[in-house]
């Protein structure tokens, strides 16, 4: 695997080294050594996917909060999606920016999204479906999340938004 940095301190673009042949390919999507040889979590208990049936679905901004912080290793496993990350840690010195990038079947990339990192996506095509793979459990009580467009982040969205949930669509303006 080979993992970029991005601007935001902790979250990397993991990258599939394609080992090919005449038959395809073959690449590594986790490794629990690498990861850790990187200083990563390697914790992973829990793993999910979302369906979505229509481009222009918005799913975001989330993440979940202390005692049940937790990591996520997102990818795209059908279509393709814009995925973003804001920066959500008070004593990061890129806290409120953002980074987007995108995520699909064919690039076949993950992100690592590290704790206190909000997290949503913009799907791209119609039947995008991801793949997250979670080091904590669900945990309702500690689920926080900001409104998509706020102008506090000012995420540049590839895309007209055209299904979002009532939960998503609603958040407050992000004031501290």
């Amino acid at each position: 695997m080979i993992f970029h940095e991005t601007p935001i301190a902790g979250v990397l673009v993991v990258e599939p080294e394609r080992f090919s042949d005449q038959r395809g390919f073959f690449a590594r999507t986790w490794c629990e050594r690498e990861f850790a040889d990187h200083g990563l979590n390697t914790r992973l208990v829990q793993c999910n996917i979302s369906y979505n049936h229509k481009r222009g679905t918005l799913r975001g901004m989330h993440w979940q909060a202390a005692p049940a912080a937790l990591i996520k290793l997102v990818r795209c496993t059908a279509g393709a999606i814009f995925d973003v990350v804001v920066d959500m840690r008070l004593d990061s010195p890129t806290f409120k920016q953002w980074f987007g990038i995108e995520l699909s079947a064919q690039n076949r990339t993950a992100l690592y999204i590290p704790e206190e990192i909000a997290h949503g996506f913009l799907t791209l095509t119609d039947e995008a479906e991801v793949f997250y793979q979670m080091s904590e459990f669900h945990a309702p009580a500690c689920e926080r999340g900001v409104r998509w467009d706020d102008p506090a982040f000012s995420i540049q969205w590839p895309g007209e938004v055209t299904m979002i949930n009532e939960r998503d669509r609603n958040y407050p303006d992000f004031m501290l």
